[in-house]
């Protein structure tokens, strides 16, 4: 509200009257970059995710939730993707982590809804912190995840509450109830 107030005053100040000439040049404004009050106020909103191979792939292995969060599954999906593919971003966000887990290269997203993405193994185009859009190139796939060359998608919305990617990816089913 402040700024406001000031930016009405500095322009009304500016203000001559009908047919006086100005002083001096005006000076162009001076674009001031607000203090950021969170990761998500530099990053573009986005309403829907895109496969990160580019387009529709094969699922390889679908999502095999844990019975408890320690337990074994399968936390994503593996899509057929070649070795050396470029892999994208599946929506806007911003980049949480890229480096080595173990022994495989991986790459995690952060989204404005609260989801976070996880492709594995891929060697990553972008740094941590980086704003990406929804289809932009975020790394390229590497072997090293399926027997088959694969790309592993994971999404989660906190620690371990992990999702079925597929449900971000795909258009829910439409069925009609009878009244």
């Amino acid at each position: 509200m402040k700024e406001m107030l000031l930016a009405i005053v500095v322009a009304t100040s500016l203000m001559l009257p009908d047919g006086a000439p100005s002083p001096q040049p005006v000076p162009p404004p001076v674009a001031v970059a607000a203090p950021l009050t969170d990761r998500w106020a530099a990053a573009p909103r986005g309403s829907s995710y895109a496969w990160p191979t580019g387009e529709r792939a094969a699922v390889l292995r679908g999502f095999e939730p844990p019975s408890v969060p320690w337990g074994s599954g399968h936390r994503g999906v593996d899509l057929a993707l070649e070795a050396g593919a470029p892999v994208f971003a599946a929506a806007d966000g911003v980049v949480a982590f890229a480096g080595t887990v173990v022994d495989r290269p991986v790459l995690s997203i952060d989204h404005a809804d609260g989801i976070r993405t996880t492709h594995e193994p891929v060697l990553a185009a972008v740094a941590v912190g980086d704003v990406v859009e929804r289809g932009e190139l975020v790394g390229t796939l590497v072997a090293g995840h399926c027997t088959s060359p694969c790309l592993h998608f994971g999404a989660r919305t906190g620690p371990r509450s992990y999702i079925d990617p597929l449900l971000l990816l795909e258009d829910p089913p439409v069925r009609l109830l009878p009244w």
